[in-house]
């Protein structure tokens, strides 16, 4: 994402790279696009692209390290895919039974 201004600012039309990394940034942080702005005004983009990146790391570190915590405990990993096959076989199941009904089947044995 570069363009030759180096302006930071949201233009979805005509910096759609940059609005859509203003977007993630102020998803991720809580801040708003306006003040994300105002911050990088005038600084170009690499602060702003390293700032990001920070961003993104942090707010994902519980899902890598949980990932992690799962891959070390290859019991738990089973029992907790095991568990939410089960709950995913009931849904199915029980939308199953309502298709049968509504359709006017049979469900099959």
């Amino acid at each position: 994402m570069t363009d030759a201004d180096g302006e930071v600012r949201f233009d979805r039309e005509n910096k759609p790279g940059l609005a859509n990394l203003l977007t993630i940034f102020s998803v991720l942080s809580g801040r708003s696009v306006d003040d994300l702005v105002a911050d990088y005004a005038g600084g170009g983009y690499g602060a702003l692209k390293k700032d990001l990146a920070e961003q993104v790391t942090a707010s994902f570190a519980p899902i890598a390290d949980r990932t992690h915590e799962l891959l070390a405990d290859p019991a738990e990993l089973d029992r907790l895919l095991g568990a939410a096959a089960e709950r995913a076989s009931s849904v199915a199941n029980a939308t199953l039974t309502r298709v049968y009904d509504r359709v006017g089947l049979l469900p099959r044995h």
